[in-house]
């Protein structure tokens, strides 16, 4: 299975709402996040638990995990790490 087949909620969060028209949803990390909660109020908490399970499976290469989710994206640009970045995302949903 690939990333986007393991993690369906991340793939739609990362290819829609982080993908090449992200600033259509929002100008800065909370906005967009924000946008894709109002949207989807019954996936988010799904979109949680696999954030969970993403970074439980890889502790300790996150960051090359991560790659089949960039979508035009880049968190580093905004002063995030990928850890950072999850941490924000998972943040905002949990309010």
């Amino acid at each position: 299975m690939n990333s986007s087949e393991l993690y369906p909620e991340m793939d739609h969060l990362f290819t829609t709402y982080f993908g090449q028209d992200f600033d259509l949803f929002g100008e800065t990390v909370p906005e967009i996040v924000a946008c894709y909660k109002k949207d989807g109020p019954y996936h988010y908490e799904k979109l949680l638990r696999e954030l969970g399970a993403f970074r439980q499976e890889h502790p300790n290469d996150l960051d090359t995990a991560f790659k089949p989710f960039r979508r035009g994206f880049r968190p580093e640009g905004w002063g995030y790490t990928i850890a950072s970045f999850l941490d924000e995302i998972q943040r905002i949903l949990s309010e």
